[in-house]
Formats: C-alpha cells, sequence, structure tokens
C-alpha cells in the first residue's frame, strides 16, 4: 500500500508553472534587451557560441530536480506487510447534525465547528473500536462506512459542512435509522450511536427511532449543542457574512436547543444525554459508557512496516541537478565542426 507521509509538502508543486512563465518572461527580456543594440544577424553572430537548445534543456533538468526533491520530502511510503490483527472494541457511528442552524455561534466557534472538534477529541481516544459518520439534516447519508482507520475518520470529518445536504430539517429518526443499518446485524450489543445536534426534530420519529436501536442492543446517547435561550442563525455569501436567517415576515430566525427531545431520545436510546457548553463538549461522558460497553473481537487487516521510498526521489533530484551543472550553455566545438548535414551557417538571433 502506498502512502504520503507529508502530503503538504505536495502543494509545492504549484510552483512549477510560476518558473515556466518566469523562464518565458525572462528569455523575452533579454531577447528584447540584446536588440536594442544593433540589428539581428550581428547580434546572432555575437553569440552564436550560446546553445538555445543547452539552455532550455538545463530549465528543464532544474524543474525535474525540482520536482523530484519535492516529492522526496513528501516522504512516499510503501507498506511492506500486511497483517490481520486481532483488536477489541466497539462499534461507533456519530450522526452529526449539519442542518443550517447548526452555523449558530451560541456555541463557539460554531455549534458544527464545536461539533466537529469533539468529534476528533472522540477519535483520538478510541482504542480499537470501529467508528463510522452519518450526516442528516433533512435527510441522511453515510458520510464514512464503520472503519479502523482513524485517520481516513478525520479526513472525511474535515469535508463536513452545512451545504453538503441538500435537503434542510433535522431528521433525527432517519439518522438514527442509517447509523443502525451501517452498524449492521453483526455488531449489536457491542453498538453506540451518538447523535450530535441541536434537537429541533420536525421530521419523524425520533423517539420510536431510539427504541427500535435499543431493542437490538444498540445504545443511543444524545449530545446537544447549542443553548436554551438560542442565536441567530448566520447567513454568508462566500466568506463573508451577509447577515442572519429571517422568516417571510422578515423576523429574525433564532435557534434554541431543544433538550427534552433529546433526553427523550437518549431514554428511549438507554443512552445518556449531555448538553454541551462552551467549556464542556460532553465528550468525557459518552467517553466512560464506551469504554464501560462490552467489547468485541474482530479482526482489521493492516498495512505495517511503512518503509519510506525518499531517498530514490532524492538520489534523482541530485542526479538531475548534476547534469544541470555539468551541461554549458556554450555549444560543442567538435559538433559545431563536425556539420554532418553541410548546412551553410547562417546568422541568426540565439537570445
Amino acid at each position: 500500500m502506498f502512502r504520503i507521509a507529508n502530503p503538504e509538502y505536495l502543494y509545492l508543486y504549484a510552483l512549477l508553472p510560476v518558473f515556466l512563465l518566469l523562464f518565458v518572461l525572462l528569455r523575452r527580456w533579454k531577447r528584447k534587451s540584446m536588440l536594442k543594440f544593433g540589428d539581428v544577424s550581428v547580434i546572432g553572430r555575437l553569440f552564436e557560441n550560446v546553445s538555445t537548445t543547452k539552455l532550455y534543456l538545463k530549465f528543464t533538468f532544474m524543474m525535474l530536480a525540482f520536482a523530484s526533491l519535492v516529492f522526496a520530502l513528501s516522504r512516499p511510503q510503501l507498506g511492506s506487510k500486511l497483517e490481520e490483527v486481532k483488536r477489541q472494541g466497539v462499534d461507533v457511528v456519530i450522526a452529526l447534525d449539519v442542518s443550517n442552524s447548526m452555523n449558530a455561534e451560541d456555541i463557539r466557534p460554531s455549534r458544527l465547528e464545536k461539533s466537529k472538534r469533539a468529534i476528533y477529541k472522540l477519535i483520538d481516544q478510541l482504542q480499537g473500536d470501529r467508528i463510522g459518520l452519518v450526516v442528516f439534516a433533512g435527510q441522511a447519508y453515510v458520510q464514512l462506512p464503520i472503519t479502523t482507520d482513524y485517520g481516513a475518520a478525520k479526513l472525511f470529518l474535515s469535508t463536513v459542512n452545512t451545504g453538503m445536504v441538500p435537503t434542510q430539517g433535522t431528521a433525527i429518526g432517519a439518522a438514527i435509522e442509517k447509523s443502525v443499518a451501517s452498524i449492521g446485524d453483526s455488531a449489536h450489543h457491542n453498538s453506540a450511536i451518538i447523535v450530535i445536534t441541536d434537537g429541533e426534530n420536525h421530521e419523524d420519529d425520533a423517539v420510536n427511532a431510539a427504541k427500535e436501536a435499543a431493542a437490538k442492543g444498540i445504545f443511543v446517547h444524545t449530545i446537544g449543542m447549542g443553548s436554551p435561550d438560542g442565536a441567530p442563525i448566520p447567513v454568508t455569501r462566500g466568506n463573508t457574512r451577509t447577515g442572519y436567517l429571517q422568516d417571510q415576515a422578515g423576523t429574525t430566525v433564532i435557534t434554541k436547543l431543544d433538550d427534552l427531545v433529546l433526553q427523550e431520545i437518549a431514554d428511549a436510546g438507554k443512552g445518556k444525554f449531555v448538553r454541551a457548553s462552551n467549556s464542556d463538549d460532553g465528550i468525557p461522558v459518552i467517553m466512560n459508557e464506551i469504554n464501560a460497553m462490552e467489547k468485541k473481537e474482530f479482526a482489521a487487516k493492516l498495512f505495517t512496516d511503512y518503509e519510506d521510498q525518499f531517498q530514490y526521489f532524492l538520489g534523482l533530484g541530485l542526479l538531475f541537478l548534476l547534469l544541470d551543472f555539468l551541461i554549458s550553455e556554450r555549444r560543442s566545438e567538435f559538433i559545431k565542426k563536425l556539420n554532418l548535414f553541410g548546412v551553410k551557417k547562417v546568422s541568426a538571433n540565439k537570445i
């Protein structure tokens, strides 16, 4: 299995077209500057020992050296061994509300951003457990199937935003049902669903969905993101805030945490309800419940013993630099005298 250990260095490849543009502009500038000194044929005679082909070849080697060294910096690695590792843990599916009300800022920096940070924190505390991610608004979708790859979980989580579900609303019941389906039949009695939302459910029967999950041995916990006093919902265009959401009468909409509904859902799902705040995201309470659950043994295939491959690209980059250093910009006297095709020498602009 191939992976890049430091992918952030790959952004340096954006400099390649910049270097190419600078090279073209520099060539044009030198040509215009030299033409100011006299006739083209005369200038060409002065520089007939300069090889245009070698100039382009040297530039090509420099670009190849840069590309190779950047790839070496990114640390390409190959998994040298595939192992089946036995793990003990539980299945945890997080159902995350991505409706527009999660943009409210009564929980800083926003309800959604606070939720994502809480999930990052939860992932860091998992040990052998599998994790999945369901996002929901008016509908629910599986964002990440059950996996033991915590790196992938964080990557998928980083892409979550309030614009990813086209249908607005808060269908908590659908999210619970989708989470149960994601867990499957084999992991019951070793599974938990964590619903993170502001609790403004107007779409379906979330309490009944939680009861059905509990009947299958799946615990349903809820974390309330928001405050009972509520907050307006920011409206943005691009990265600029243009105001707050208003109803048809022109009144600013205030979204409030419905903790009573979330408590009902948690009770029906035999789980815990926690109200998050700016100082407490509720994760410690939920993690205590997860750690107290009976662990299930399952196998996970993993690539282990990753080996660095950067040295090959480092050597390739140094080779291109050496070739660039060894190639002179002057024409070879031997090649110039050889004149294999008997072409008559004509003065030309070499710059």
